[in-house]
């Protein structure tokens, strides 16, 4: 997909200016590395899968935030050699990635905030997201909204949280709301 890393890599920002001891697992990106937080560098959704249930084994974490934009399937296969163009088709089978934020909710007391990339029925969406995996809270924006979501500086979000609690926060920079996130999280805790 088109996503940059930029939100991630702002609310890791963010929440080490708060003062957190911040642990960021990020995926091939083309930002720099954040001085004062820990980057582990992995390539596919099972190597997040992975990372993240090895580091909520070593640290109890606070708060997990997954903005990350992982891919719901995988190929089946790979190989190992080019595949030579033919006249044919070529079927690619796909197979379902792990479900991250369904499989870590029983390992982690931690206060759980999922993101929901919506195009259609965003706020239903998201409220189901956040309901089916446990979450504390659940952070939607659009990515059919122009200057929000993917290959954008600006976002614009909606968080909901599991008491029923809604904000809407207007298009702005992902630096200036990945700290609004916080506050608005950190204050109704």
């Amino acid at each position: 997909n088109a996503s940059s890393g930029k939100m991630g890599f702002a609310l890791a920002k963010s929440a080490r200016d708060f003062g957190g001891d911040v642990t960021l697992i990020s995926g091939p990106v083309n930002l720099d590395k954040i001085s004062g937080v820990t980057h582990i560098d992995i390539t596919s959704a099972q190597d997040m899968a992975n990372s993240i249930s090895k580091k909520i084994k070593e640290i109890e974490f606070d708060y997990i935030i997954m903005a990350a934009a992982v891919a719901d399937y995988a190929p089946q296969g790979y190989e190992n050699r080019k595949i030579k163009k033919t006249d044919g088709k070529l079927n690619l089978q796909l197979v379902k990635t792990t479900d991250i934020l369904k499989s870590i909710v029983s390992k982690t007391d931690a206060v759980k905030i999922g993101f929901a990339l919506e195009t259609d029925d965003g706020e239903k969406n998201a409220l189901n997201k956040m309901k089916s995996k446990s979450l504390d809270y659940v952070i939607l924006n659009f990515a059919n909204e122009k200057g929000a979501g993917f290959e954008s500086d600006t976002n614009h979000i909606f968080i909901y949280s599991k008491n029923g609690n809604k904000k809407e926060f207007k298009k702005d920079t992902k630096v200036r709301l990945s700290q609004k996130i916080l506050e608005y999280v950190i204050h109704h805790e």
